[in-house]
């Protein structure tokens, strides 16, 4: 190839590049920002930060944890989604657990998803001073799983168990199963560094109704959900009204106020945003 083909090309290279540079790079942003300064889209654009008494306290976009250094929940405050991402609606670790619904059954070295639920469950009730249970639990706030051993016929199911286990009811701590006996055969707790893979898993559903909803116990995908479900505001209210010293239907009212309907009128759930709830619980929301 001539010198001055390979000179050619290199020029044509470098004009492209400059001209794609100056679209994309330069213009293209720039009418981006422009668009995002229109009214109704420039709190948007800034992250939708809230202000109190003149300064951000966080975005209308990404929860908060309500907690002391404890990590108890504060009484005063309504309490937002579980979160996965790092501590809490850690906005550089967003991310979701990754369990799913067949995580069942605690190891040594991690909590199932089932008994993740449980916990939390059971938790939200002492809190708020309904019922914690919920179908799949135990009494004692973790999975109620059964390992049915025994031969299987053929569609792989175990019909005639010779011995069951309660997976997640560790002997060390459990002097009771949740349940006494299943189909006739007594019912064991688990032994520490037994391995009961070998049996048919049975998750046992119990006749519980939760009266925690399902917002509590369960993170988003994101880790960073600002908002709860009406039904988990309503829960909270008794508690928020008796540690602020209000009534329930001042702390109700409040809950209304900053409830929103689904996007459209038929995108998603209706929703209450607990930055925005807590604040004007506190009296000091202004801005976003």
């Amino acid at each position: 190839m001539k010198p001055s083909s390979i000179i050619r090309q290199h020029l044509a290279a470098l004009r492209a590049l400059l001209v794609l540079t100056v679209i994309l790079g330069l213009a293209y942003p720039a009418l981006i920002w422009l668009v995002a300064q229109l009214p109704g889209l420039q709190d948007k654009a800034a992250g939708s930060l809230i202000e109190a008494d003149g300064k951000p306290v966080g975005s209308s976009l990404i929860g908060q944890l309500y907690t002391d250094a404890d990590g108890a929940p504060l009484p005063q405050y309504f309490q937002g989604r579980p979160s996965a991402a790092g501590d809490g609606y850690d906005p550089m670790a967003t991310s979701a657990s990754n369990l799913g619904p067949e995580d069942i059954v605690d190891t040594a070295d991690r909590t199932s998803l089932l008994t993740l639920v449980c916990e939390r469950s059971r938790a939200v009730g002492d809190l708020d001073g309904v019922e914690g249970g919920r179908p799949f639990c135990t009494g004692g706030g973790v999975g109620a799983v059964l390992s049915v051993i025994g031969p299987r016929d053929a569609t792989g199911k175990v019909a005639h168990p010779t011995r069951v286990v309660s997976v997640n009811e560790s002997c060390d701590t459990t002097d009771r199963p949740f349940l006494d006996t299943y189909e006739g055969v007594r019912v064991e707790c688990a032994k520490p560094g037994e391995d009961y893979a070998i049996g048919q898993l049975v998750p046992i559903p119990g006749s519980v109704q939760p009266q925690v909803p399902a917002d509590a116990v369960t993170a988003s995908g994101s880790g960073l959900d600002p908002d709860i479900s009406p039904a988990y505001a309503d829960l909270q209210v008794d508690r928020v009204a008796a540690a602020r010293g209000m009534s329930a239907d001042q702390v109700r009212a409040l809950v209304a106020a900053h409830t929103e309907g689904r996007g459209l009128g038929f995108l998603g759930e209706p929703r209450v945003n607990v930055l925005e709830l807590n604040l004007a619980l506190d009296g000091t929301r202004s801005g976003g």
